[in-house]
C-alpha cells in the first residue's frame, strides 16, 4: 500500500468542515480590515529565501525543499511573506495609494521533524501590511489577528508582544549578548553554540528547556532601544490598551526570521504543550529593499498556523444532509435527478438514492444522518406529492413538490 509522505497527510471530512469555517471566519474579518486576498506560486527561486529570510536560520539551512531545475534552484515555499514582498516588487504595488492589505491562505513546506501541530506540509493564514511604518497599524495587525483567533472559536490565548529594535540599535544589544553568551555557550544546546557566533539573536529564540534559565538571565533588548524604536514600542502599547486588547510583554520573544524589526508579537496556547504558538508576526521595514525595491517599503505580518488553530477550536456542529431521496424504478430515479437539482439550486444538501430495494435506502439514510427522507415510485410521481419523514421524529406524511422546499427548509 502506498502511504501519504512522511510529514504530510490526508484532511478527510468532517474535519474539513472545520477548515472551511476556520476559512471562512479569516476571510469575514480580512474583509472587515481591508484586507484582499493574493496568491503566490508554491514554487519560488532559492535566492529569494536566501536573501530575504537569512542563511542562518533553520529555514534556509535545513528545512527548505530544494532542487535544480534546467541551471535555477528552485523552493517549496517554507514560507509566504518573501513571496507576498516579490509579488509587491514585480507587480509595482508600490505605485497603488495608501497602505497594501494582503493576505493568504495555503500551503508551506519544511523539512522539519513532525510533531503535534507541525508537519511538513503545514498551512497558514496570514497576511501582510505594506507601506506603512506607523505603530497604529502595528497595533491594528494585532487586533486583526486577535479578532481572527476569537471568532474562530479559540478562547484561552495570550499575545506576547517585544520589540527586537532596528538596524542602529540591534547591533549594540547583540554586542551585549555576544559578550554574555561567552562564558555560558558551552552549557548551551549544539544549536546556540552555533548562533552565538553566527546570530546571537537567535540564541533567543531557542526552545530547548534546559537552556531556558540560562537564556533568562541574558540581556533584555529593551534595555538598548534607541530614540525611534523605544517611543514606537511604547505607541504600540498605548494603542493596544486604547482598543482593550490584553497582551503581555516578553522580552526574550525574537522571530525566527532575519527580517524582522521592532514590534514582534506571538499568540500562545496551553494545549499544543511544548510547541505552544498558534501564531507569530513582526515588522520587516528593509525586507523590500533587500529584496530590490527602489522605493522603501515597511511592512508588518503575521501567520496563523492552520493546522494549530484547527487543532484547539471547537468542532462544532456537523454538517448534516438535509434530504435522502429513496426512489423505487428507473422513472422515479429520472425525476429525482430533476428534483435535487433545483432543491440544491435553492440551498438544501440532497443525496439520491440509486438503490431500488427501499429497506436498503433507508438503511442507508438512517447511517448517513439525514434530516429528511423522500420516498418516490409511480404514485407519488403521478400524483405530484412526495411521501416525507422526518428522521428525528419519525413523522411521515405527504407534501406536494411545490411546498417541499418550504418544509425541509425549516431546520428542527
Amino acid at each position: 500500500m502506498i502511504r501519504a509522505v512522511k510529514g504530510t497527510r490526508d484532511l478527510l471530512p468532517p474535519d474539513t468542515a472545520v477548515w472551511n469555517r476556520v476559512e471562512k471566519t479569516a476571510r469575514e474579518v480580512f474583509r472587515a480590515y481591508n484586507y484582499h486576498e493574493i496568491r503566490t506560486p508554491i514554487l519560488e527561486e532559492e535566492q529569494l529565501f536566501v536573501r530575504g529570510v537569512g542563511t542562518e536560520t533553520d529555514i534556509v539551512s535545513k528545512e527548505m525543499y530544494a532542487f535544480d531545475d534546467h541551471g535555477t534552484r528552485l523552493v517549496l515555499r517554507p514560507e509566504n511573506t518573501a513571496s507576498v514582498i516579490r509579488a509587491y516588487i514585480e507587480h509595482r504595488l508600490d505605485q497603488k495609494p495608501g497602505i497594501q492589505k494582503l493576505y493568504y491562505i495555503g500551503p508551506m513546506f519544511r523539512r522539519e521533524r513532525p510533531q503535534k501541530g507541525r508537519y511538513r506540509q503545514f498551512f497558514q493564514i496570514g497576511a501582510e501590511a505594506i507601506g506603512s511604518d506607523s505603530p497604529f497599524t502595528d497595533a491594528e495587525v494585532i487586533e486583526l489577528v486577535a479578532e481572527i483567533l476569537s471568532r474562530a472559536g479559540l478562547s484561552g490565548f495570550h499575545m506576547l508582544i517585544n520589540s527586537v529594535g532596528c538596524k542602529e540599535c540591534r547591533p549594540v544589544f547583540v554586542a551585549k549578548l555576544k559578550e554574555a553568551l561567552q562564558p555560558v555557550a558551552p552549557q548551551l544546546c549544539t544549536d546556540c553554540q552555533r548562533r552565538t557566533e553566527t546570530n546571537p539573536l537567535r540564541v533567543l529564540d531557542c526552545k530547548v528547556p534546559e537552556d531556558q534559565p540560562l537564556i533568562d538571565a541574558l540581556p533584555s533588548i529593551l534595555d538598548s532601544l534607541c530614540g525611534i524604536c523605544a517611543p514606537h514600542f511604547a505607541a504600540v502599547q498605548t494603542y493596544l490598551q486604547d482598543r482593550g486588547i490584553p497582551y503581555e510583554i516578553k522580552p526574550r520573544l525574537v522571530r525566527g526570521l532575519d527580517y524582522y524589526m521592532r514590534t514582534t508579537f506571538e499568540a500562545v496556547h496551553g494545549n499544543l504543550g511544548a510547541q505552544n504558538s498558534v501564531l507569530g508576526g513582526g515588522r520587516y521595514d528593509g525586507l523590500a529593499e533587500s529584496l530590490g525595491s527602489k522605493v522603501h517599503s515597511p511592512g508588518i505580518g503575521f501567520s496563523i498556523g492552520e493546522d494549530r488553530l484547527v487543532m484547539t477550536v471547537d468542532a462544532g456542529e456537523p454538517e448534516v444532509l438535509d434530504l435522502f431521496v429513496a426512489t423505487m424504478g428507473n422513472a422515479a430515479l429520472r425525476h429525482a435527478g430533476s428534483l435535487a437539482k433545483e432543491l440544491r439550486r435553492d440551498g438544501l444538501s440532497v443525496e439520491v438514492s440509486t438503490d431500488a430495494k427501499l429497506k436498503r435506502a433507508m438503511e442507508l439514510a438512517n447511517k448517513l444522518g439525514t434530516r429528511y427522507v423522500a420516498i418516490l415510485g409511480e404514485d407519488e410521481i403521478a400524483a405530484g406529492e412526495y411521501s416525507l419523514k422526518n428522521m428525528l421524529t419519525g413523522e411521515q406524511e405527504r407534501v406536494k413538490r411545490e411546498d417541499l422546499l418550504q418544509r425541509i427548509g425549516k431546520k428542527n
